[in-house]
Parts: structure tokens; C-alpha cells; sequence
């Protein structure tokens, strides 16, 4: 635990400062930074040579800390991640309080609640969602392990995190979109 809690503290240094970070999520290795400071969302696209059309996704820590950024939580999403087997991301109407370069043109945003100790404790400690995106450039595949990642994404993001380095994880999470208007559609599964 010991260990966790000084990578929290590594990382919360950086993101204070608007940095971004490599870090091991409950899915695959990701790219993140604080999601309420544009200029660090700014840096994550422009890493992965990105669109930003193409939104990237915030992990929360538990479900208050959701409601916090979203107007309004549609009640099946509750019962989607209580019974959910694998990490799952749902797409929500009407971010709020959030980086605008973070949410889609129709106003949706992907959010994740982490299971993951350490990703759960960062958010806890940071007081605020996590951008969460895969550690490749745009348009190659997702690393299924640390050492899958290319020199290029690791020289740059500002900070390394340094546990779970022989995990591989290829699978990404689940990915539903809810809507207000109670429409469901799997995006991926």
C-alpha cells in the first residue's frame, strides 16, 4: 500500500502542474490528466496525434463523484455497472463541469467508475475525474502490456507510473451509450 501511496502523490504533483501521466488503469495502460484542465487534454491529443473530434473518456472514482459531472445519470446506469462483469464505460448526456475539449459535438462524454486501487485512489486523492486514453498514437493498436508502449508516447507524458509493469491487460472496457431520452446502444462490447 505503501507503494501506491507514493505513486498517488508522484502523480497528483504532476497533474497539479498540468502534466499528463502514464499510468496502469483497470483496463489497458493509459494517458491522463486532470479532465477539468483543458491545456493538459489539449497535450494528451496532441500526443496521440489525435483528432479531437474524437473524445476521450474520464474515470471517476464512485457514483457521487459521477453525479458531480454529469447533469443527469439515467437510473439504468446504476444497475449497468452494479452487475457489469468486465470495466465498463458508459457515454452520458450532458457533461458538466468538465474540460470542453473533452466533450463529443452532440454533448456526450464517456466516463468509467474505476475498480482499480490504485486509478481509485489517484481520483480520490486528485478531488477530480482522470482522462483516461490508450497509450498508443492514434490509429495503432492499444498496448496490451507496458511494454508494448512506444518510446514516443513514453518520452511524452511527464511522469511514468511505476507498479504494475508486468500486468498485461489487452482487453479494453465495454462501451455503452446511454441517453436521456433512454435510448441504449453498445458501442463496444
Amino acid at each position: 500500500m505503501e507503494k501506491i501511496d507514493q505513486e498517488v502523490r508522484n502523480c497528483i504533483e504532476v497533474i497539479k502542474k498540468g502534466g499528463i501521466i502514464l499510468y496502469p488503469t483497470d483496463t489497458v495502460w493509459g494517458i491522463g490528466c486532470d479532465a477539468t484542465n483543458a491545456d493538459a487534454v489539449d497535450r494528451i491529443y496532441q500526443l496521440k496525434k489525435r483528432e479531437e473530434s474524437k473524445a476521450l473518456i474520464c474515470l471517476v472514482s464512485n457514483f457521487k463523484m459521477l453525479e458531480q459531472y454529469v447533469e443527469e445519470v439515467p437510473e439504468m446506469a446504476y444497475d449497468i455497472l452494479k452487475y457489469a462483469k468486465k470495466p465498463t464505460t458508459i457515454i452520458y448526456d450532458k457533461p458538466i463541469r468538465i474540460a470542453e475539449n473533452l466533450v463529443s459535438d452532440d454533448d456526450s462524454l464517456g466516463i468509467r467508475v474505476v475498480r482499480d486501487k490504485f486509478c481509485s485512489e489517484l481520483i480520490k486523492k486528485m478531488k477530480r475525474p482522470l482522462v483516461s486514453t490508450s497509450a498508443n498514437i492514434s490509429g495503432q493498436p492499444t498496448p496490451g502490456s507496458f511494454d508494448q508502449i512506444t518510446p514516443q508516447i513514453l518520452k511524452g507524458v511527464d511522469y511514468v507510473v511505476n507498479l504494475q509493469r508486468s500486468k498485461s491487460s489487452p482487453q479494453p472496457s465495454a462501451i455503452i451509450k446511454l441517453s436521456n431520452d433512454g435510448q441504449v446502444k453498445v458501442i463496444r462490447k
